[in-house]
Formats: structure tokens, C-alpha cells, sequence
């Protein structure tokens, strides 16, 4: 904490503290302690802090990137020119000495990994739970970065946390209701899992992810293996960057998992789909009565004729003279031929 912070908040403190020689009413003392957290919150907010970067906590943030990557340009560059834009954090209810994180987790991470700058600079806010993640999700959707499937984990992890139904949900992210149904039931029917091992994917939209995610449903893939398909792609990619001159623009990993795990999708579906030659004909089936009730079926399928009836004494009887009936049948066709 700097000293003309400290300064303030001793000022702040002493105001608290002093008071008339006899207590005020309850509602008085209220309205002031009121009046002062106000001051405070309006000169933290108006106001770029220096903080110590161990006094920041961002566990209780959501989750919105899936692949944070590596943050060494963006430490070199603040150590070079500076940190020109603050983040965001709020005082920690539980501990008036430390902050939580509202965004700029990888400037916040970046100045962590430094051995030049020692301080993070911080706008801090007076926010609760639900204000610091609605602010969250304004600069998320301020970035224009984030890809469709990372914007679907987003919409689903709001709706799961309780910060609204979809309808809610969709306002916030200035989308569609349908679009938020739609794009949390491709991370459903995909997996998280796989999803986080597959990665941001950019420049993946979503009707490619519900192919994939149609790909699964349709084949019955085992995820473990889908897993391990685009953790292979992954490795291979890292490997390429290492023997190879391959820079990291050149290949997204994420993308070569997405396309690995694709690929192994269709491979499935074409092993899976019988040949049109071979394939079955149709089954069809008739329905059987006496005396106008019903007393079974009969279907015909590629192996043969099926003659099914209801279990009863007509069904035992007939059981037990199959032998004798299927000669008379066979007569009667015989006779047929040669009328």
C-alpha cells in the first residue's frame, strides 16, 4: 500500500473514529459510517492504485479462457513500456488487507512472473459477488477473442452458478435465447472434458462443433479416446516447434486437436456404415387377427418370414403341429403352382 494511500485511509479511519463528546443516536452514526464508505469507495474508484500482486486472490473468479497461453510477450512488454491499463479488483469481504480479482488476469499473472516490476497498478471496486461477475462478463464480451466455445462454457457456467436462467443469461451476453441453449447443449453433448483438452479452437464456429458434437451422438465414441486423439495432436504440434521451424502462429494446437478428433469421428462413421450393397432390406411387418382380435404378427426381414402369435392355447397347439401345418402349407403352395 503507498503512502499517500495510506494517508487517505488514515484520514478516512480518524473521521470514523472522531465523534461528539456525547454518542450520537444509532441512526446518525449509521448514516455517517454510511457517508464514509461511500467517500472511500469514491476514492478508490476514481483512483489507480500501486498494489503488492501476493495481495490479489482470483480464485472465486469464473473460469473464461480456455487456454490462457504463454505470457511472456505480455510481461516483456510491461516490463519494456509499462503497465498501461489497470485491472480490476474489489476488496476482499473476509480480509480488508487482500483483493479478489475481477479481470486482467494475465496482466495480473504477466507482472507476477517479473523480476523488473514488483507492482500491479488497479482500479478497486466496490462490488458484491454478482456485480464483480457481471462485470466480468462485459469485458469478456468487450474482447473479441474469445471463441465460440469458449463463450458456450461461459453461458453455461453463468446458468449453473446461479447468475440467471438462460434468458438472463442471453441478455448479458447481448445474445439469443436459442443461441445459449444451443451452444450449451454442444458443451453437453461434447464433454467438457474433451473440451478443455481440444482447447479454445479459434476460428472454429459453432456449426463445426455441432457436427462434432452430432459426430459423437451418431458413432457412440468412446470420450477417453477422443481424448487422447487430441492430446496426441497436441504433443505432436509441440513437438514440430521444437525440431521444426514452426513458430506458434503459424499452428493453433487447439485447432489441430479439433481437427484430429474430427478426422477420427469420420473414420468411425465410415467404418460403422455398412456398404449400400449389403445394406439389410427394410423389415416389414403385418399384423395378424381371429375373429377380429388380435393374435400376432408377421414379418418379413432380410433372413426370412417371422410368424409371431400371442402366447395362449392356439399358440401351444400350434407350436406342437408346426411340423404337420408347415406341410399342408407347403402342399397348398405346391397346388397353387399348378392351378
Amino acid at each position: 500500500m503507498t503512502d499517500s494511500r495510506k494517508k487517505r485511509m488514515a484520514l478516512l479511519d480518524n473521521l470514523a473514529n472522531a465523534g461528539a463528546p456525547s454518542p450520537a443516536p444509532p441512526s446518525s452514526m449509521m448514516s455517517a459510517n454510511r457517508a464514509l464508505r461511500s467517500a472511500r469507495d469514491a476514492v478508490d474508484a476514481h483512483h489507480v492504485w500501486d498494489l503488492d500482486p501476493a495481495q490479489i486472490d482470483d480464485g472465486r473468479r469464473m473460469e473464461d479462457r480456455l487456454d490462457p497461453g504463454d505470457v511472456q510477450d505480455l510481461r516483456e512488454a510491461i516490463e519494456a513500456n509499462g503497465q498501461t491499463v489497470p485491472i480490476l479488483v474489489r476488496r476482499n469481504p473476509e480480509n480488508p488487507d487482500r483483493y479478489l480479482l475481477i479481470y486482467g488476469r494475465r496482466r495480473l499473472e504477466a507482472i507476477r512472473q517479473s523480476d523488473k516490476v514488483t507492482r500491479v497498478r488497479a482500479l478497486v471496486a466496490n462490488m458484491d459477488d454478482t456485480a464483480a461477475l457481471r462485470a466480468q462478463v462485459s469485458e469478456n464480451m468487450a474482447r473479441r477473442d474469445l471463441s465460440f466455445i469458449e463463450k458456450a462454457l461461459l453461458a453455461r457456467s453463468l446458468v449453473e452458478s446461479g447468475f440467471g436462467n438462460q434468458t438472463q443469461v442471453a441478455e448479458v451476453l447481448t445474445v439469443s435465447k436459442s443461441a445459449i441453449s444451443m451452444a450449451i447443449n454442444v458443451v453437453e453433448a461434447i464433454g467438457e472434458d474433451l473440451i478443455r483438452v481440444i482447447g479454445p479452437a479459434h476460428g472454429i464456429g459453432r456449426p463445426r462443433w455441432e457436427a462434432l458434437a452430432r459426430a459423437i451422438a451418431e458413432t457412440g465414441a468412446d470420450t477417453q479416446r477422443l481424448i487422447d486423439v487430441a492430446m496426441d495432436a497436441r504433443d505432436r504440434i509441440a513437438l514440430e516447434r521444437l525440431t521444426e521451424d514452426i513458430s506458434a502462429e503459424d499452428i493453433d494446437p487447439s485447432v489441430a486437436a479439433f481437427e484430429a478428433v474430427s478426422r477420427a469421428l469420420d473414420h468411425a462413421r465410415r467404418r460403422s456404415a455398412p456398404d449400400a450393397a449389403s445394406s439389410p432390406a427394410p423389415t416389414r411387418s403385418r399384423k395378424l387377427t381371429l375373429g377380429g382380435k388380435p393374435a400376432g404378427a408377421v414379418r418379413r426381414t432380410a433372413r426370412g418370414l417371422t410368424i409371431a402369435l400371442d402366447d395362449g392355447p392356439f399358440a401351444d397347439w400350434v407350436e406342437a403341429e408346426a411340423e404337420k401345418l408347415i406341410d399342408e402349407l407347403h402342399a397348398r403352395w405346391l397346388q397353387r403352382g399348378e392351378d
